[in-house]
């Protein structure tokens, strides 16, 4: 995990078995970038709205990694969501934009058929597009889309999609394709919403997924 300096207590006493590093420099991320086995970058959780965190999405997308944009990446490019297709455009790594409904209508717009904009989303962002919710849709640029129904309402919870994009992140990390980690990731979550039932947080996901069968 790498995170900005203030946060790097909190992280390494929740995490001890976590590998933490802080960023709060481009050559602190250029370092980190250096290392060729980091073959994926995930970015948006907790990370904060801003600037600061469009400048770092850019520059992960100039990298040579598979990118998992979420939460707070997506919605950081809410005023100008074209420079974020370019860059996404601009790249030959995969990209992956894992979006609930309000990050999807803050960059791609609000009207239509929900399986019509998720096509069209990531038709225009050429990208990915996990959109989230009660039947969770995976779109990639070439027109294929997937439907999943496994999900349950227990993962209307904080934190459930960050634990999505982690599993995500993690498929890619084992060079599994960018669509079937989507779909695959989607499914995986909801079975394991599954096997925890009513009652679940976010923190139960990773522990459930070794169950699934």
């Amino acid at each position: 995990m790498a995170v900005p300096s203030r946060a790097l207590r909190i992280f390494t006493a929740d995490q001890p078995g976590a590998f933490v590093a802080s960023i709060d420099s481009t050559t602190e991320i250029d370092n980190l970038l250096s290392d060729h086995r980091k073959n994926v970058a995930l970015i948006g959780p907790g990370y904060g709205v801003g600037p600061a965190t469009c400048s770092l999405v850019l520059r992960l997308l100039h990298s040579s990694r598979s990118v998992v944009l979420d939460a707070d990446a997506l919605t950081s490019f809410s005023a100008d969501p074209q420079l974020l297709f370019d860059a996404i455009q601009a790249r030959s790594a995969p990209a992956l934009l894992t979006s609930h409904e309000g990050e999807m209508t803050r960059l791609f717009g609000g009207k239509g058929a929900k399986i019509a904009r998720v096509i069209d989303a990531a038709a225009s962002s050429s990208a990915i597009v996990v959109l989230k919710g009660a039947d969770t849709l995976v779109a990639a640029p070439d027109g294929r889309v997937a439907i999943n129904i496994n999900g349950s309402p227990w993962l209307a919870t904080g934190g459930s999609g960050d634990v999505l994009a982690g599993l995500v992140a993690g498929l890619l990390s084992q060079c599994m394709s960018p669509w079937h980690a989507a779909c695959a990731t989607v499914w995986l979550h909801g079975e394991a919403s599954t096997i925890i039932g009513p009652g679940l947080i976010a923190k139960d996901l990773p522990n459930a997924i070794v169950e699934v069968k």
